[in-house]
C-alpha cells in the first residue's frame, strides 16, 4: 500500500492515496503520529477510564460516562453502520493502531503520567465523537430550570435564559456570488468550544480519485464531519441549539432479581443492570452501579434516590443510545459530494449533533437547513425533568429538519432564533447575528480576504443594559462619576488594549456577584446533589452573569434593588488602579496535564461579541472559550481560502508546529489555504 503524505508550511497534513479507504487509514495514521496524547485521553475518557492516568480529577466523568453507557452506544451505533462505512471506519483505527506507539514515543506525557498507548477498537471513533457531544445540547439546563421555577416562580425560566455556560455555539455566514467581488459564494465563520491544547480541531487535506477536500477534522473521528471545501462545494456548521436529550425522574426499587422501574403504564419493568468499577489513580477503585430502565441509562441516583434523600433517580435518553444511529453514514457521502444537493442528501443521514448547516457550489447552489435527529414529544420534556410513571412522555417520532433560505444574499447563523426555533427551548442572545448581518450590509461585494476584520469584531451590544443603568445614576462621588462619564462615552468595543473595556468588565463582575448574593437568590445556592459533571449548568453566578441583560431589564427582580447594586458596584470599580482587557482577559486552555507554560496571551472580544472569546462574568475573566478554528472557504478558487486553528496542527509539545499558529490566530490572521502539490513537502509514500 503506498500512500503519500505532505505537509504545507505549518505542518498541516495533505494525504494522498488510491482509495477512500486506504486513504481513511492514512488519516488514522497521521493523526497518531502528530495527536497520540490526545487520542488516547479521548479514548479513555469515552471509555470512563481516564482517571486511571489523570486522578481524582477525572473521576466524576468517568462515573458518569460508564453510567450514560457511552462507549457500548458507540459499539451499537458501529455494529449498525452499512458496510461500506464500516469498512471505512475500520481502515481509519487501523492507521490508528498502526502509529500509535510511534506516536507515544514522541509525546512527553506518556513518560509523564507511565501510561501506555492502548489498542482503538474499531467503534473508538463513535465512542470520541459521542463523549465529545455528549453535553453539547445542554440537558443538564432542564435541572436549572426546574430549580430556578420551584424557588423563584416559572417567570424565573426567561429571566434567565441565555447561552449557558456549558453550551457550545458558532458563528457562520454565507454570502451568495451575487454579493462577492468574483461571483462565487463564500462562507465563513468560526466554531466556538472550550480552547483545549492540543486543539479540538485538525486543520487536514484528504486526496483521492474519489475526492479531494480540505477540512476541519476532529482527532480520533475520520473525514472533515463538519467544515470542508471540495473545490466544487463547501459547506460549514454551527450548533442547531435544539433539544433532542431528555430527563426522566424514575422511581426504582430492589428485588431478589434485581431493580425494576415504574413505568407510564402503573406496571414495574425490569430495568438493565450491572457493575462496574472506575479506577483512579493513587486512589481507590469507585464502584459504579450502571442501570438502565425503559428510557435510557439512569445517569444520576438510584433506588435509595439522590443524595439528598430525594426518592428519584434521573435517566437520559439520548437519540443515538434509541436509534444506534450516530449520523456516520453521512461522512463518505460528504466527502464525495460535488453540489449542494449532494451535501443535502449526505445530511439527510446525519443525527447527532443538531447543526444548521450552510453549503454552497460553483455553480451556485446554497444550502442553509438544520441537519440531525430531534424527537417529536411533549412540551414539558424541553423544559425540565419529566416523571417518567406519567403517561405523555414517550418520543413520537422525528420532526423534519427545517430549512431557509437567503436574505439579500446572505445568510447568519450564530446560534440565535431563527431557522431552527421549532427544535430548541434556549438559543443564544441574537447580538452576534445581528451584529455580522449588518456588517455584511455594509459593503454590497465581499471577497474572502474581508472575512477576518468580521471574525474580530469586538462591539459589545449587550452593554446597553448596564450602560443604561449607569446613565439614570446621579449624586454619584466625583471618582464615580468620572468612570461613569467614561463608560457612557465608550465605544463598547472589547479589545485587549482597552482600558474603559476592562472597566465594564470589572463592573459587570461586581453587578453579577452583588445580585448573585442577595437574599432573594439565595434557595439557587445551595448544592444539588447532581453528579459533578453537571454542576457547571446550575452554579448561580454564571447563570447570572450569561443572563444580565435579561435581569437589568426585567420590569421587577424580586425585590431586588438593581439601582442601588449598580450605584454600589461603580464606586467599588471607580476606586480600582486602571488595566487593560487584555491584562484579565487572557487565554486559559484546558490540558489533561499541566503543559508546558507559556505566555497566554491576551485577548479582544467577549461572550455577546462576534469576536467570541468567553469568560464568566462574576467568576473569572479569564476566556475558558473561543474560536476553537476560524475558516474562509472561497467557491472561486480554494486555494483563495484561509483558516487557522488556536494552536498548531501537531500537539506533540516541542514540534515546531505545536503553537505556531497561536499569535496568528490571537492576532486574528489566517494561514492560506495550500492545494498545489508542488508547494508542499513530501514527507514519505509510506507512512
Amino acid at each position: 500500500m503506498t500512500i503519500e503524505i505532505h505537509r504545507d508550511a505549518w505542518g498541516i497534513p495533505h494525504l494522498r492515496a488510491a482509495d477512500a479507504d486506504e486513504l481513511a487509514r492514512a488519516q488514522g495514521r497521521v493523526t497518531a503520529l502528530d495527536r497520540a496524547w490526545q487520542l488516547e485521553v479521548e479514548r479513555h475518557r469515552a471509555q470512563g477510564t481516564s482517571a486511571s492516568f489523570l486522578g481524582t480529577e477525572a473521576a466524576a466523568w468517568d462515573v458518569f460516562a460508564r453510567r450514560a453507557r457511552l462507549d457500548d452506544t458507540a459499539k451499537r451505533c458501529f455494529d449498525a453502520l452499512d458496510p461500506e462505512t464500516s469498512r471505512w471506519v475500520r481502515a481509519y483505527v487501523d492507521g490508528v493502531n498502526d502509529r500509535l506507539a510511534e506516536g507515544a514515543r514522541r509525546t512527553p506525557e506518556f513518560a509523564a503520567t507511565g501510561l501506555n498507548p492502548g489498542r482503538w477498537e474499531p467503534w473508538t471513533p463513535l465512542a470520541v465523537w459521542l463523549a465529545t457531544h455528549i453535553l453539547f445540547a445542554g440537558f443538564p439546563a432542564k435541572l436549572w430550570r426546574e430549580r430556578a421555577a420551584r424557588h423563584l416562580g416559572p417567570e424565573a425560566v426567561g429571566l434567565f435564559a441565555a447561552d449557558g455556560p456549558g453550551t457550545s455555539g458558532s458563528n457562520g455566514w454565507l454570502v451568495s456570488g451575487e454579493r462577492t467581488v468574483t461571483g462565487q459564494s463564500v462562507i465563513a465563520g468560526d466554531p466556538h468550544r472550550f480552547i483545549e491544547d492540543p486543539g479540538v480541531y485538525q486543520q487536514i487535506r484528504l486526496s483521492c480519485p474519489e475526492f479531494d477536500v480540505v477540512g476541519i477534522a476532529v482527532p480520533g473521528v475520520p473525514g472533515t464531519a463538519h467544515f470542508g471545501h471540495a473545490g466544487t462545494v463547501a459547506w460549514a456548521i454551527t450548533n442547531a441549539m435544539a433539544d433532542y436529550q431528555d430527563l426522566y425522574e424514575e422511581r426504582l426499587r430492589r428485588t431478589g432479581a434485581g431493580v425494576e422501574a415504574l413505568g407510564p403504564d402503573g406496571s414495574w419493568t425490569r430495568a438493565l443492570r450491572h457493575t462496574e468499577s472506575v479506577e483512579v489513580a493513587g486512589e481507590d477503585r469507585v464502584p459504579v452501579e450502571v442501570i438502565e430502565t425503559d428510557r435510557g441509562p439512569v445517569i444520576a441516583g438510584g433506588p435509595e434516590g439522590l443524595d439528598d434523600g430525594t426518592p428519584l433517580a434521573l435517566s437520559l435518553r439520548y437519540p443515538p443510545r434509541v436509534t444506534g444511529d450516530l449520523g456516520f453514514g453521512a461522512l463518505l457521502p460528504l466527502l464525495r459530494a460535488r453540489t449542494v444537493a449532494d451535501v443535502d442528501r449526505a445530511l439527510d443521514r446525519w443525527a447527532e449533533p443538531v447543526n444548521v448547516v450552510q453549503a454552497a457550489d460553483t455553480a451556485g447552489g446554497t444550502l442553509h437547513r438544520v441537519a440531525g435527529r430531534v424527537p417529536v414529544r411533549a412540551e414539558a420534556n424541553g423544559m425540565r425533568p419529566v416523571p417518567a410513571w406519567e403517561p405523555g412522555h414517550e418520543w413520537r417520532g422525528w420532526h423534519e429538519p427545517p430549512r431557509a433560505g437567503l436574505t439579500d444574499g446572505v445568510a447568519v447563523m450564530a446560534n440565535q432564533r431563527g431557522t431552527a426555533t421549532p427544535l430548541g427551548v434556549e438559543f443564544a442572545a441574537p447580538h452576534r447575528a445581528e451584529r455580522i448581518t449588518a456588517l455584511l450590509g455594509e459593503k454590497e461585494r465581499w471577497s474572502a480576504a474581508d472575512m477576518p476584520a468580521i471574525h474580530t469584531d469586538t462591539r459589545l451590544a449587550s452593554a446597553a443594559a448596564l450602560l443604561d443603568r449607569l446613565a439614570a445614576l446621579d449624586d454619584l462621588p466625583p471618582e464615580a462619576a468620572g468612570l461613569r462619564d467614561r463608560l457612557l462615552r465608550w465605544d463598547r468595543r472589547m479589545d485587549a488594549a482597552g482600558t474603559d473595556a476592562a472597566a465594564f468588565a470589572a463592573l459587570r463582575g461586581e453587578v453579577v456577584r452583588r445580585i448573585a448574593a442577595h437574599p432573594a437568590l439565595a434557595p439557587l445556592t445551595e448544592p444539588p446533589a447532581y453528579p459533578e459533571v453537571l454542576l457547571p449548568w446550575l452554579a448561580l453566578v454564571p447563570r447570572v452573569g450569561y443572563a444580565l441583560e435579561h435581569l437589568l431589564t426585567a420590569e421587577e427582580l424580586y425585590g431586588i434593588d438593581r439601582t442601588a447594586i449598580v450605584r454600589e458596584a461603580l464606586q467599588e470599580v471607580a476606586g480600582q488602579p486602571p488595566r487593560t482587557w487584555g491584562d484579565t482577559h487572557r487565554l486559559t486552555p484546558w490540558r489533561a496535564l499541566p503543559g508546558t507554560e507559556y505566555d497566554e496571551p491576551g485577548l479582544s472580544g467577549d461572550h455577546d461579541c462576534v469576536l467570541c472569546t468567553s469568560a464568566v462574568p462574576g467568576v473569572t475573566d479569564r476566556a475558558v472559550r473561543g474560536p476553537a478554528a476560524r475558516y474562509v472557504w472561497d467557491l472561486a478558487r480554494r486555494e483563495d481560502s484561509l483558516w487557522v486553528v488556536p494552536f498548531g496542527a501537531c500537539g506533540v509539545p516541542g514540534s515546531p508546529h505545536h503553537r505556531d499558529q497561536l499569535p496568528l490566530w490571537t492576532r486574528g490572521d489566517l494561514v492560506p489555504v495550500v492545494t498545489d502539490w508542488d508547494r508542499l513537502t513530501k514527507e514519505t509514500d509510506d507512512v
